[in-house]
């Protein structure tokens, strides 16, 4: 698909056959899962070949982050598929050159919509190609730090669930083992999420930190906008590596939880084999088979037998539910 921005352009998308060029004043070339039709086209305007999947998979710097002919090129991984349960961590390709910016994307995260509807409603916003990147790193940011806090909210219903009161009351249908292992599952994929939330922070830190470097940024008196967004960035590594912290905390106080519910089973049995000890000694005494054991010619030779059965079962069991074993 093929999208551009500047003053006289189409909002909707525009087919690459029905152009023979990109307009005069196109400021910025928006390619998603570009055809080969449109990478000619991209590539026709900037002079410069577009990467492909491959090149923009690749995790050198040297293969990311580089300037050629007065074109910069820029890759970042950028998260998507958060709402649906699967986050991803695609990269992005960036291209600057003075008079068009271009981007190469395999996935449509939040932030290119927004700016584009941003750019729809207020065209005039959209000066230049250099404005439009900063703008666009400007909302990849602010959606980060959005996505930190979704992150931060998972781990707090996490620690909610793991640390609940009364859970066997209230959940009288769920055995509590199924449920420490729901959570145990749960924990795996807020952890799969952060660790994607942090890949594209660092990936896109390693960025900037390469576009601050670069000359674009003072011709545009951008300085201050991207040390900020260098700033926002470290902090949410921090806060990543915060809330990895707290995830770590409460998978081992899950699996603690698995072993304490272990251990009361097992508590459970070792008090019944105490229980039913002296039943099975005394049960075991009179059916040994000697010709002189007084009690079997004694009338009350039998009640007596069930009655130290039953008594050697009972005080064993007061004792352990004085003691709180049951």
């Amino acid at each position: 698909m093929l999208r551009l921005f500047g003053p006289g352009c189409p909002i909707a998308p525009i087919a690459a056959a029905d152009l023979a060029a990109v307009p005069e004043g196109t400021i910025w070339l928006d390619l998603l899962n570009p055809t080969e039709a449109e990478e000619k086209l991209a590539e026709a305007a900037l002079g410069q070949n577009i990467p492909t999947r491959e090149d923009l998979e690749q995790i050198e710097p040297s293969s990311r982050l580089y300037e050629q002919g007065g074109v910069l090129f820029l890759t970042a991984a950028v998260i998507d598929g958060i709402e649906e349960g699967h986050p991803t961590a695609d990269p992005i390709g960036f291209i600057l050159s003075d008079k068009l910016l271009v981007t190469v994307r395999y996935i449509d995260p939040d932030p290119f919509l927004l700016l584009a509807e941003h750019l729809y409603g207020e065209p005039e916003t959209a000066r230049n190609p250099l404005n439009v990147l900063v703008q666009l790193f400007d909302t990849i940011v602010d959606e980060l730090a959005d996505q930190y806090e979704h992150a931060g909210a998972e781990v707090e219903k996490l620690s909610s669930r793991v640390f609940e009161r009364n859970l066997k009351r209230r959940d009288k249908e769920t055995h509590t083992e199924r449920r420490l292992e729901a959570i145990l599952l749960r924990i795996g994929q807020v952890q799969r999420l952060l660790a994607e939330i942090r890949q594209s922070t660092v990936s896109i830190s390693r960025m900037m930190v390469f576009f601050a470097n670069c000359g674009p940024i003072e011709r545009g008196n951008y300085r201050a906008r991207v040390d900020s967004f260098n700033a926002d960035l470290k902090a949410l590594v921090d806060h990543s590596a915060f809330l990895n912290d707290n995830l770590t905390f409460l998978l081992d106080a899950s699996l603690g939880l698995i072993s304490l519910e272990q251990n009361a089973v097992m508590k459970v049995f070792s008090v019944f084999a105490v229980i039913f000890m002296p039943p099975t000694l005394i049960a075991g005494v009179y059916g040994m088979n000697f010709e002189r054991m007084p009690e079997l010619g004694w009338i009350y030779g039998y009640p007596m037998a069930l009655g130290l059965i039953l008594v050697s079962a009972v005080v064993p069991y007061l004792i352990a539910r004085k003691s709180g074993w049951l």
